[in-house]
């Protein structure tokens, strides 16, 4: 492939069939974390809230210590920020993250009647949540096209040169124009494994990685 050229739909269309069955043999805890999330649409936002700048590994298990005690959001509702705090503890900026939990009864409340709302407008109005939280809340648990740009997202998709873009949202908004539909609710756990397990930030396994044959490689100094 010539440097300079970017990759069309027919190369990412091959890119996917690859990935998403090479994913499904990884053990990672993205899988539970899925598991965990994917059941209501309040228990894949505050899951959502939980995983920001968190392994998923420590996301999961803080979920399903809060689902034990938490079931709706008038359950959520009756905690403190004090007792939501340590049952949370140690997600990252946990202290934070308790205030919006405690924050979101009273806001979906106030602004939605108390259900989730299923847009991703609306659901950036409330306490600790972003547009890569609202995709996700929309993709997995309202089952609409949405797509959830985190780290991985973004990296792996300018590495492979399907996009050339500076930020998460810039990357959002390529993706919307040029990705596939169909594609749209799965890739971000496809491209979150894959970017745990090969495509890494530094020093990706690019000898042993099986898309090597379509990526460009851009901005990729130092491979294994």
């Amino acid at each position: 492939m010539e440097k300079g050229a970017t990759i069309g739909n027919t190369t990412i269309n091959k890119i996917y069939k690859i990935l998403s069955k090479e994913t499904k043999n990884y053990n990672v805890p993205v899988v539970d974390l899925i598991n965990v999330q994917t059941k209501d649409p309040f228990k894949v936002l505050v899951t959502t809230i939980l995983s920001a700048r968190t392994k998923d590994e420590t996301t999961a298990k803080a979920a399903r210590r809060l689902f034990k005690k938490v079931k709706t959001l008038s359950d959520l509702d009756k905690l403190s920020k004090k007792e939501i705090e340590k049952t949370i503890y140690p997600v990252g900026f946990y202290k934070s993250k308790a205030g919006y939990l405690k924050g979101l009864p009273e806001a979906i409340k106030a602004r939605f009647n108390n259900k989730i709302p299923g847009r991703i407008d609306d659901l950036v109005k409330l306490p600790g949540v972003g547009r890569k939280t609202a995709n996700l809340v929309v993709a997995l648990a309202f089952k609409k096209p949405a797509i959830c740009v985190d780290v991985h997202v973004h990296r792996i998709m300018n590495r492979i040169g399907y996009v050339k873009t500076k930020t998460p949202f810039e990357t959002e908004t390529e993706l919307r124009k040029r990705l596939p539909k169909k594609y749209w609710r799965t890739i971000n756990s496809i491209l979150v494994a894959f970017g745990q397990n090969i495509c890494r930030p530094t020093s990706p396994f690019c000898s042993k990685c099986p898309i090597k044959d379509y990526c460009m490689k851009k901005g990729v100094e130092n491979s294994r």
